[in-house]
């Protein structure tokens, strides 16, 4: 009996030695694979939005520079008030008694930004769950300060941003474990590669110089004394614009993270002998040049289509009784995904290592992830979403700061000077954010292309995805076989109507 299991597992060996053998045969391929498109020369991608956006920073500082000017020691120092006579009122107001205001808005967001990176490392259960809890109770607080000081427009907004925010937190509770497990690996890796959070340093430096001038137009907006309907109309456009501009810069930020990221994986460790040289300048390298235009146009429209699918999957799962609703919210969900397929976070992995073109790279993304069922995992995480609410705090507390500083100097300014610089604030803490999104993202792409890299770097969260992802498709099987039933017997029930 000894003998024959002795012999029967020295006839398995040489099978079990194959497998690993192909497996290690496997992995080398794909680090061979992976690393030659990365050291490959590159062509570039998007050349039409990167002019677009290049053209559009280059005309929006001129225009910035002489609406600050105008107003900066000396009412209508260009002499330019005399073209808005007629149609808009012109008041005396000088740029340098606003722009210290937004100078504060500036400072705020960078120190929260900063700061929410490193309790991040230490504290980031706690972070998260501020991030997921507070939001909905200051923008209601926000709301009824609003309705007291008669700015019902703004009180409006704000009440509705906070049952929005209350119902998607409700809707994806059961979401959260897995989504903090999600971040806490997040995290360990943004500590252990302190390269990356360099990165975010820099570009919010970068992205400071740009406010500094950019503050210096919408103080002489504000300062100009205009009809509200002309100013506003003048810092809604330069606040398009500033968005814009701040999504690029935190998508190049994701670029780069994600590049030495996945490339970490790939090869088993940054100390790995087969890691390419000078990873991170090489990532960064083609990040601000042939990718750039790509990470320019998907800038665009990401940010917004991904907001409405968290809310829009969130509504859904919690819709059961409502025929027409849940029929309306479905052609919505179906619109939504179809828009996902070419424009999605995960075509930024692809770019930082193969520099596609963005919508090449997010289909690319979604057929990897839909073939291979990990889509499933990546429509139950909602990382994104704790992410971007923990950037919407930190916009809210700038704006806060910005606000009751303008509240003593000139209470009819408050609302509009504290909305602009809570839109700086959350790029600001948006940058600090990105980092760990840029991992999350190639830690999904990892899983996809191969879940072995990813249980050769942490093998308790390897089998922790694995069993989350078995226990979602299983999830969906059930749910596609319920509708069929259901399908079936309105087809039976129809039937026997009509006979």
């Amino acid at each position: 009996m000894i003998d024959s299991r002795s012999s029967s597992s020295s006839a398995d060996s040489p099978s079990i030695s194959a497998r690993e053998q192909n497996g290690s045969n496997s992995h080398r391929s794909t680090n061979a694979t992976y690393t030659l498109s990365f050291e490959q020369s590159r062509r570039w991608r998007d050349v039409f939005w990167l002019a677009i956006f290049l053209v559009h920073l280059v005309g929006l500082g001129f225009v910035l520079g002489v609406l600050g000017l105008n107003r900066f020691k000396k009412n209508d120092r260009l002499k330019i008030d005399k073209y808005t006579n007629g149609f808009l009122e012109n008041h005396h107001g000088l740029t340098e008694y606003y722009w210290p205001l937004y100078a504060v808005a500036g400072g705020a967001g960078t120190v929260l930004g900063w700061t929410w990176l490193l309790l991040f490392g230490c504290q980031s259960t706690q972070m998260m769950k501020v991030s997921v809890h507070i939001v909905t109770t200051y923008l209601a607080v926000i709301s009824i300060f609003c309705f007291w000081a008669h700015q019902f427009f703004w009180g409006v907004a704000f009440a509705i941003g906070a049952a929005l925010v209350f119902l998607y937190v409700i809707a994806v509770t059961d979401r959260l474990p897995f989504t903090m497990l999600v971040l806490q690996k997040a995290v360990k890796m943004v500590w252990s590669l302190p390269e990356v959070k360099r990165v975010a340093y820099a570009f919010t430096v970068v992205m400071l110089l740009w406010m500094v001038l950019w503050s210096f137009g919408a103080a002489g907006v504000v300062a100009s004394g205009m009809g509200d309907g002309g100013r506003w109309w003048l810092l809604v456009v330069l606040s398009i614009s500033l968005f814009w501009t701040g999504a690029v810069l935190c998508n190049t930020v994701h670029v780069i993270v994600s590049g030495m990221v996945f490339l970490v994986l790939i090869h088993g460790g940054r100390e790995a002998g087969s890691m390419p040289s000078n990873s991170l300048m090489r990532s960064l390298r083609y990040a601000v040049t042939t990718s750039f235009g790509s990470i320019c146009y998907g800038s665009l429209f990401t940010a917004a289509i991904r907001t409405l699918r968290w809310e829009i999957r969130g509504f859904r799962s919690k819709i059961c009784g409502n025929e027409c609703l849940l029929c309306c919210i479905d052609f919505l969900f179906h619109l939504v995904e179809t828009l996902v397929r070419f424009f999605n976070k995960y075509a930024y992995v692809q770019i930082a290592v193969s520099g596609k073109s963005f919508n090449h790279a997010a289909r690319d993304a979604w057929e990897l992830f839909q073939s291979t069922g990990v889509e499933a995992l990546v429509a139950y995480d909602c990382s994104g979403a704790v992410l971007l609410m923990g950037s919407l705090l930190g916009g809210l507390i700038t704006g806060t700061c910005a606000g009751i500083w303008t509240w003593f100097r000139s209470s009819d300014r408050v609302i509009m000077v504290g909305s602009t610089s809570m839109l700086m604030g959350m790029i600001l803490v948006g940058l600090a954010m990105v980092v760990v999104e840029g991992i999350i993202t190639s830690i999904y792409i990892c899983y996809a292309v191969d879940p072995s890299l990813i249980r050769r770097w942490d093998v308790e969260f390897f089998n922790q995805m694995s069993e989350k992802l078995h226990q979602r498709l299983q999830h969906r099987s059930a749910r596609g076989a319920e509708v069929l039933t259901h399908a079936g017997l309105d087809a039976r029930v129809q039937s026997s109507f009509t006979v």
